[in-house]
């Protein structure tokens, strides 16, 4: 059964029109900027946010047509898992799992009997009689988990599921979350700002920014060729949009760049921020793109540094703490960036 979604809403000066379809057994990850749409789509089919115009349909059940069909939350066949979890403080694991199958009609003791297995899924059946303040992060999260697919839903919708974890239960848990999707049959959406979580656990991304899809594929397809300067901060490339000559490409926003493979008309090029050199002085040696910089800013990654660069070509660079001593590097330093011509990977615009 695919669920077919034309999803839209304006809330005052806010408009979100998103055409999202998803096929059983499929995970589709949303991302976007904030204020993007991606909450409201995710309420929108949860059944929490009416449609202002569109549909929602489930072959041939509809969960909203407006202005005549609109299911209520109650009644859709939706899983849902919030950012924070929210579990019931005052139940145990084990009734927090049974309270989705107890409201939809199922006896105590076989709502229950039937959490207990989730919980055993999960591998959390020794904290069945658990309240949520004692378990940690990871242990919460595969409760909400075990709660929102109880109800064998045919939409399971996971708000930024990870987002509260630590980095190092993160890791772990997103392992074990991509194994229990992997088995789950129905429809997944994932709302997510962290393009990791996004690669691991979905089998295609949908970019949404300003309420509309700006690109969507499969997470490689998209990683290799961003179409928006969000995509291409999100997999950490240098993104710049132009006009190809053969090998010779001019800069929509000024500049020019020479790339190994020659094209023709409008381009997007990509190069990671890496591949960008610096140097106190021009550097000569082996074929490659030129051009004088000034430093606009720095931030640690990690094992790395990030240098922003303003210049006719203005990019990222990523350099060692080694360079940044060696070169005295601080705001308003003054050198040269060099690129290969092999590093840039151009496609059409």
């Amino acid at each position: 059964m695919t669920l077919a979604a034309h999803l839209g809403v304006t809330r005052g000066d806010f408009t979100l029109d998103l055409d999202l379809t998803l096929d059983p057994g499929e995970v589709v990850a949303l991302l976007g900027p904030n204020g993007a749409g991606k909450s409201t789509a995710l309420r929108a089919l949860a059944g929490l946010t009416p449609l202002t115009e569109g549909a929602i349909r489930l072959n041939e059940q509809v969960w909203d047509a407006p202005p005549t069909e609109f299911v209520p939350a109650e009644h859709r066949s939706v899983g849902v898992v919030f950012q924070d979890y929210l579990l019931f403080a005052h139940l145990d694991a084990l009734d927090n799992v049974a309270f989705g199958p107890r409201a939809r009609g199922m006896r105590r003791s076989a709502a229950r009997e039937q959490a207990a297995d989730w919980l055993r899924r999960v591998g959390l059946a020794d904290y069945a009689r658990t309240r949520p303040r004692e378990l940690s992060g990871g242990q919460a999260q595969r409760v909400a988990l075990a709660r929102a697919l109880a109800v064998d839903p045919a939409l399971l919708l996971l708000d930024e599921p990870l987002a509260a974890l630590d980095a190092a239960t993160r890791v772990r848990v997103r392992a074990e979350l991509a194994h229990h999707l992997g088995d789950y049959p129905g429809h997944t959406l994932l709302v997510t700002h962290d393009p990791l979580d996004a690669m691991v656990l979905a089998d295609r991304l949908v970019i949404v920014e300003q309420g509309a899809v700006v690109q969507q594929g499969a997470p490689a397809e998209v990683a290799r060729r961003p179409r928006s300067d969000y995509v291409a901060d999100l997999v950490g490339l240098n993104l710049f949009r132009g006009t190809a000559t053969g090998t010779r490409v001019r800069l929509d926003g000024g500049g020019e760049l020479t790339v190994a493979e020659p094209a023709t008309g409008p381009v997007y090029l990509t190069f990671a921020p890496s591949a960008v050199g610096l140097h106190p002085e021009r550097p000569g040696g082996s074929p490659r793109n030129t051009w004088p910089v000034t430093v606009a800013g720095l931030e640690q990654h990690a094992h790395t540094v990030r240098v922003r660069l303003d210049g006719a070509v203005p990019a990222l660079a990523d350099i060692t703490p080694v360079t940044v001593a060696e070169l005295r590097i601080t705001p308003g330093t003054e050198l040269w960036a060099a690129l290969k011509a092999t590093e840039i990977h151009t496609y059409p615009a």
